[in-house]
């Protein structure tokens, strides 16, 4: 399912009516949307979600989600951060089923400053995912983990993501995000390769290599022709999210997956 492949998030519409963005999104192309769970729509989405699953499962279109991105971080040195952020993500989990959604993608955490232990981060990580996961199984949701974080943030460095994930069983995947890759001077190809066998989805969007910009793939300084090599040697079973910055004109997500799948050689 080709035309399904390649996702737009509804990060450019941030703050919008969700239902509306779905729309906007497919006069536009979309086959697949992640939904990002952010912004005042979301305030309170508990009596939104009857709502939303009535009008959302009419529209022909793959969904993934994404929990709530600001003033979130299961890794806090907080704890009532923690629980908060664990309670967003479980919501996300429980609110997944009934859109069918593909995944759900997950932040691991981050530290924000050099005295706080990465240690003791990745443990927190490792906790509170194994929580999630024994929510999302027998829910048969996917939960698809981020590699998040840059200028000293990332709890991990890109060999502990790829073992930290591996961990776990096989409701738990990877979701490489190329913008946060290319701030932390990882190997993006090399990284597609090694998680390739559960890779459930690749956030797509380019910087200029000091901050997370989220502009339009070929507007920063990602170098895309080993990446695009790189997925023309996979199986392509997983989702290629376009993830631009608010205000993004939605013409440039259709201009972008023109141009993505002219490079993958894909009709």
């Amino acid at each position: 399912m080709m035309e399904k492949l390649i996702a737009y998030s509804d990060s450019n519409l941030l703050n919008s009516d969700p239902v509306e963005n779905v729309e906007q999104l497919i006069e536009h192309g979309a086959g697949a949307i992640e939904l990002l769970m952010d912004g005042c729509f979301w305030e309170d989405p508990d009596p939104q979600i009857v709502k939303l699953v009535e009008i959302l499962t009419k529209y022909k279109v793959d969904y993934s989600l994404h929990p709530p991105v600001w003033d979130i971080n299961l890794t806090s040195e907080n704890k009532g951060i923690r629980e908060a952020s664990f309670s967003e993500h479980k919501k996300a989990i429980q609110f997944a089923p009934l859109l069918k959604a593909k995944y759900v993608a997950i932040h691991p955490g981050f530290t924000y400053s050099p005295v706080f232990s990465k240690s003791e981060a990745k443990k927190r990580a490792r906790e509170a995912l194994s929580r999630l996961n024994e929510v999302a199984r027998p829910l048969g949701v996917k939960l698809a983990v981020e590699n998040v974080g840059y200028h000293g943030t990332s709890i991990f460095t890109c060999e502990e993501f790829v073992e930290f994930v591996t961990g776990f069983d096989d409701t738990i995947g990877y979701l490489i995000d190329t913008g946060h890759a290319f701030l932390n001077h990882w190997d993006i190809p090399e990284l597609i390769r090694q998680t390739q066998t559960r890779l459930l989805a690749i956030h797509l969007h380019d910087n200029g290599g000091t901050s997370d910009d989220h502009l339009v793939v070929g507007q920063g300084l990602i170098d895309w022709n080993p990446i695009y090599e790189s997925l023309r040697n996979t199986a392509l079973d997983f989702k290629l999210v376009l993830e631009y910055r608010q205000g993004t004109a939605l013409a440039d997500l259709q201009s972008s997956k023109e141009m993505i799948k002219k490079n993958l050689r894909l009709r």
